[in-house]
Order: C-alpha cells, then sequence, then structure tokens
C-alpha cells in the first residue's frame, strides 16, 4: 500500500493591539502559553511574535502566531480539536493564512530572535517551473546565512504570491525586505527534523 504524502504547511495569524495595551503581558502568555507546544506532534516549529510600536517599522503593537506543520492533516487537526479556541477566547477570531511550502530548511543559527515575513508577487507572465526552482534554491541559500535557524517559502496559488519567512538570531539588516518581529518563545518540536541547507552543486567550468 502506498504512503500517504504529506504537504508541510506555513499557517500564521496575527491580532492588532490597542496602543495602551500590555507588552509586557503579552510576553508573559508567549512564554506560559510556549511551552505547551514543546512537544505538539507534527509540528516544525511555532514562533510567538511581536510587533511592538516603534521598533523596526512597526508602526503599531500586533501579536502573532507562526507555525510550520510537518503535515497537512495535523494543521487541519489544530482546527477541529479545539486548540484554536484558546486564541478565539482571548483575542477573538483572526484569518489565518496558510501556505503550501515549497521548500524549508533548518540553519545553523541556535535562538531565533528574530522573523522576516516577506510576500513577493509572482509576474503574470512568469515561467512557473523556472520561478518555483528558482524560489526552492533562494530558500536554501537564505538557511544557509550565518545566524538562520530555519527557513520557508510556500506559495499561495490563488493571489500566485511567495511567502518566504526567516526566523535568525541576528537582528535584521538593511538588506533585509519585509516586515519584521521579535521572537518571544520558539516551541521546535520537530526543528531538528528538517533537512539542512546545502550548497548547490556547481558545475565544473568548461574551456
Amino acid at each position: 500500500m502506498k504512503s500517504k504524502e504529506t504537504i508541510i504547511i506555513i499557517a500564521h495569524y496575527a491580532h492588532r493591539l490597542p496602543a495602551d495595551h500590555d507588552v509586557g503581558a503579552i510576553r508573559k502568555r508567549a512564554h506560559v502559553r510556549g511551552q505547551l507546544w514543546d512537544a505538539v506532534p507534527a509540528l516544525y516549529f511555532k514562533a510567538f511574535l511581536l510587533r511592538e510600536r516603534g521598533h523596526f517599522g512597526a508602526i503599531a503593537n500586533e501579536y502573532s502566531s507562526l507555525y510550520l506543520w510537518r503535515e497537512d492533516e495535523a494543521f487541519r487537526n489544530f482546527l477541529v480539536d479545539g486548540r484554536y479556541r484558546f486564541v478565539t477566547d482571548t483575542f477573538g477570531r483572526a484569518a489565518i493564512e496558510t501556505r503550501v511550502v515549497l521548500d524549508a530548511s533548518k540553519g545553523s543559527g541556535r535562538e531565533a530572535r528574530f522573523a522576516i515575513k516577506q510576500e513577493q508577487d509572482i509576474p503574470l507572465d512568469a515561467d512557473l517551473t523556472a520561478a518555483f526552482a528558482a524560489e526552492i534554491e533562494r530558500n536554501s541559500q537564505l538557511a544557509q546565512r550565518a545566524g538562520a535557524v530555519a527557513a520557508a517559502v510556500g506559495i499561495d496559488a490563488e493571489r500566485w504570491k511567495f511567502t518566504r519567512v526567516l526566523l535568525s538570531e541576528n537582528e535584521p539588516s538593511a538588506r533585509d525586505e519585509g516586515t519584521v518581529y521579535q521572537v518571544l518563545y520558539l516551541a521546535r518540536p520537530l526543528l531538528a527534523e528538517l533537512p539542512e541547507a546545502t550548497p548547490a552543486k556547481r558545475e565544473p567550468a568548461t574551456a
């Protein structure tokens, strides 16, 4: 009997917070709730994220969760077994962005302190096969950067966009385009099982 092929899923949802919301309470919540996710099955990682007004371009406070699920069934179970209710009971129902993963790789970094998320439109006249191959290679290179903990890229096949995600030890630099988040807690049940990014093999030069 043929084994079921799994689909890796990126899931992300965010909650905009009032200007006077206690950010310290959010940091505490992330640490307490984060530990409950340290052994969740079929989850590569869950990052508890904060955008704090006045930091890294943020104009408002925002609390969010970013998941990398090993299989689509695990994401489905998260929705139906009541775990999302802990979110709705506190913050209400947020729209959950989901992406089918094209590539996900582990880097050499140890402690994720920042996350960068970038959306990239795919031009209407692009060769999709070539675009996917280039994006997979780009993600592998991103995971090889110094301090990178993990990198993933997913596809939104309705709006034809790539979603790029990087978790890193290092504070973002001017070259890092996208939305920057502080990582308050990283639950990493299966992060060690992600494949490590390896340099692409180059063909020898010919005369």
